[in-house]
């Protein structure tokens, strides 16, 4: 039962979450209209084709680990019940704002607007500072050593190379 709420909240909270910051805002901004504030060549389009399309599965897949591993959602009135360390966070420990991100530059460089760039530029400082002065403190509040056996072994922002085993945690 509680993987069916998890897996309904997590889809709520995708339309609702990312859904607006990666999805509704940048298009609303943008009016989908392309500009050539940035430079107009299809290399910077087709690389910003490449950033949604590199971003979409990686936060679709981690809300998925939220709800199936976790047995909660990314929202914080409905957290988990278990740490999630699988799927691309056994490479970095934000991917869902990594994507976020990545996807927001993406359609910065698609439509060509800077407008688009600075917004990328205020989430990514706001998703920091929610991690830093929020997340964290509460992950390792409820899941203690845990928690800091996968923060020790997996970066904040940049992925490793390699994926993580959480031997320690099995």
């Amino acid at each position: 039962m509680r993987s069916m709420r998890a897996v309904w909240g997590s889809l709520l909270f995708t339309v609702l979450v990312p859904g607006t910051v990666a999805g509704f805002l940048p298009l609303w901004i943008s009016g989908r209209q392309f500009e050539n504030a940035l430079p107009p060549t299809a290399l910077w389009r087709v690389l910003g084709v490449l950033l949604i399309a590199a971003g979409l599965p990686v936060l679709l897949g981690a809300i998925y680990r939220f709800a199936v591993e976790g047995l909660g959602t990314p929202a914080p009135v409905a957290p988990t019940a278990h740490l999630v360390v699988g799927g691309p966070n056994r490479f970095v420990r934000n991917p869902m704002y990594l994507a976020v991100v990545s996807m927001v530059l993406g359609q910065a460089l698609l439509f060509g607007r800077v407008d688009l760039l600075w917004y990328a530029v205020i989430i990514a400082v706001g998703q920091a500072l929610f991690v830093r002065f929020y997340e964290e403190p509460t992950l390792l509040r409820q899941f203690g050593a845990e928690y800091e056996r996968y923060r020790a072994a997996v970066p904040a922002w940049l992925p490793r190379r390699t994926p993580w085993t959480p031997q320690s945690l099995a």
